[in-house]
């Protein structure tokens, strides 16, 4: 690696938070512009400064203490506590690390599926075996957590996790078919907050998943994956869904009847 580029793309995680906070300080950048740089969602690197400051303000010795790689050991440290719970609480809810992971990223909590596996093994969870369709859907009932607010995709980086991600590979059948402009030439009763190409695309992303009993299942709404297909943070919530099923389902049909036309 070239010496430019270590500093460009720091690998290590303080190396990352020190070159992030110095972007910020000392060349002025805006929140915004450094978290798209470093990798960081918005509210993660507001957290970061606003722990810096407080350690800097407590601290004899602040930089020696904040820019210091933590000491492995033989248990995690219970530092963020409310993570740690959540973690617990959705594998009790025999949920797989990879779901566990997409809740906690529209849940805004930034840890990897590594930090969960370890969490889960601290706490003598077992690998949970082949799970049933029956046992998946029941799983993503009664969440310990609500799902973020359904609002349009803003245009910058993020990284997040998706088991859905396998519906992407119908977008450039959308493009070549013009699926999208049939959709925004139709009269589909579309609003500003969400929009008629948008509104459809949730119902088809539900429905290229197999999510087919999505009436009492939390786990969906909170995939980012499934949003970003809609061109959403997360999609809407069940009881949309169940107001608008007949006219979403009226409409796509009609839309694929005249793709085939």
């Amino acid at each position: 690696m070239e010496p430019k580029k270590f500093f460009q793309t720091p690998q290590n995680i303080t190396q990352k938070q020190y070159e992030a906070l110095r972007s910020f300080y000392l060349e002025n950048k805006s929140a915004s512009e450094v978290a798209a740089h470093f990798g960081y969602t918005l509210s993660s690197f507001y957290s970061l400064i606003r722990d810096f400051k407080q350690f800097l303000n407590k601290s004899d010795q602040p930089v020696k203490r904040f820019f210091i790689d933590p000491q492995t050991g033989p248990k995690l440290k219970k530092l963020e506590n409310d993570t740690y719970n959540l973690i617990v609480l959705l594998r009790k809810k025999y949920l797989a690390v990879s779901d566990i992971k997409s809740i906690l990223d529209a849940q805004q909590f930034s840890v990897s599926e590594t930090y969960i596996y370890k969490v889960l093994k601290q706490e003598g969870f077992a690998r949970l075996p082949r799970r049933s369709k029956q046992t998946k859907y029941e799983s993503g009932s009664s969440l310990p957590v609500i799902a973020p607010k359904t609002v349009l995709l803003e245009s910058v980086d993020e990284i997040f996790n998706s088991p859905n991600v396998g519906i992407f590979s119908f977008i450039p059948f959308i493009v070549e078919y013009g699926i999208d402009k049939l959709i925004n030439g139709s009269l589909y009763p579309g609003t500003k907050t969400l929009p008629k190409l948008n509104s459809i695309l949730s119902f088809l992303a539900l429905k290229l998943s197999n999510i087919r009993r999505y009436s009492a299942d939390d786990l969906w709404c909170m995939d980012r994956g499934l949003g970003l297909f809609a061109g959403l943070n997360v999609l809407p919530k069940t009881a949309w869904f169940t107001l608008n099923s007949r006219k979403n389902y009226t409409y796509v049909s009609l839309i694929i009847y005249q793709t085939y036309e």
